[in-house]
């Protein structure tokens, strides 16, 4: 079997520390010309914020809350070859406050056919499996928005713009019949989200729901796919024990999202710059504005192949609950196309 070669994880998906001035800077070091910039201050409950190229900078949209999106400035102004330019929002940039910027590349903004909704704009990346796509709904069931990846989307990330409806969340590990959204509920059942239809290597697809097409209404959608050695989609079951569950990635992880789809429970994000080391103590929720939570219950490891529950913390390993992640990182043997074992 043949894989898309990522020789260096860190070229698509990267984890950019920085501590806050109040004054308009730009954060370098990122490594390459972000699409998707999502940050997030560590020290306070100041929002989740995601600006993308597709949308343009200073538009911000809110995962921890329905908001359309604003367009309020001094947040992220611009992107740069290397970084983000921020202004003096202190949602981004309060003096001494320090934050974190999850950052994904895609870059290809043209060449995109077929599908019976044609994005407005979009940003791809066939190579690391992520899209962006800005499109206007039809109110039709069963419309499709081609993607451009080659691959079989598993996490698809929709977000209406114009109003203030929920964030609606596709994972392949639920299925097509449901949905999460970024609170901190179980998934739920219906067909007008999906169409009950699994996306393809050329398509995804939407039912009428107003949440992800109502006629003449404006969407942000992304999309991603798993691609060997880089990005892993998947689930796994807890058991309940501080010798937790083991999840295999063929890689170490960099990032990794985890949530419950079957209760009510916390969205969980750790990433391995806040942190370099094992156990990593602590989590950002997506689903709140709180400041990074710490705590022995959250405990994990990272590891040269995945990653290993540490804490009996239900909100990532109770017996026989199933969790659903996205994972980045990077092989450390070999080459990415090869999986590789734990050291």
């Amino acid at each position: 079997m043949a894989y898309t070669t990522i020789s260096k994880s860190s070229s698509f998906q990267n984890t950019k520390l920085y501590t806050g001035n109040g004054a308009v800077t730009t954060q370098t070091g990122v490594g390459f010309q972000p699409d998707m910039v999502w940050i997030k201050d560590r020290d306070a409950t100041n929002n989740h914020e995601i600006t993308d190229a597709v949308r343009g900078a200073n538009y911000q949209i809110y995962p921890n809350l329905t908001n359309a999106q604003t367009n309020a400035g001094g947040h992220v102004t611009a992107f740069t070859s290397d970084g983000f330019t921020l202004g003096t929002d202190g949602s981004t940039n309060t003096n001494d406050n320090g934050y974190r910027a999850w950052n994904w590349k895609a870059g290809t903004t043209s060449g995109l056919s077929g599908g019976t909704i044609t994005p407005s704009s979009y940003s791809i990346n066939a190579t690391s499996g992520f899209g962006i796509y800005k499109y206007t709904g039809n109110g039709t069931s069963g419309a499709t928005i081609a993607h451009g990846l080659g691959k079989v989307p598993q996490m698809i990330i929709v977000k209406r713009t114009d109003s203030t409806p929920n964030w609606q969340i596709y994972h392949a590990y639920a299925g097509n019949t449901k949905f999460l959204e970024f609170t901190s509920g179980s998934e739920q059942t219906a067909t007008n989200r999906w169409n009950d239809t699994t996306p393809t290597s050329s398509v995804f697809t939407l039912g009428n729901d107003n949440d992800v097409n109502g006629n003449g209404n404006t969407y942000i959608a992304y999309v991603f796919c798993s691609v060997q050695g880089y990005c892993k989609i998947g689930n796994y079951h807890g058991n309940g024990q501080d010798d937790g569950s083991f999840i295999y990635t063929g890689f170490r992880p960099t990032w990794v999202l985890i949530k419950s789809n079957t209760r009510t429970s916390s969205w969980d994000i750790s990433d391995s710059k806040t942190l370099p080391r094992n156990p990593f103590t602590y989590r950002s929720t997506p689903h709140n504005n709180a400041a990074d939570y710490t705590g022995s219950e959250i405990y994990k490891d990272y590891l040269s192949n995945g990653f290993k529950i540490r804490a009996s913390d239900t909100d990532t390993n109770e017996d026989g609950r199933n969790y659903l992640y996205m994972a980045f990182g990077q092989s450390l043997v070999g080459s990415n196309n090869i999986p590789c074992t734990a050291r």
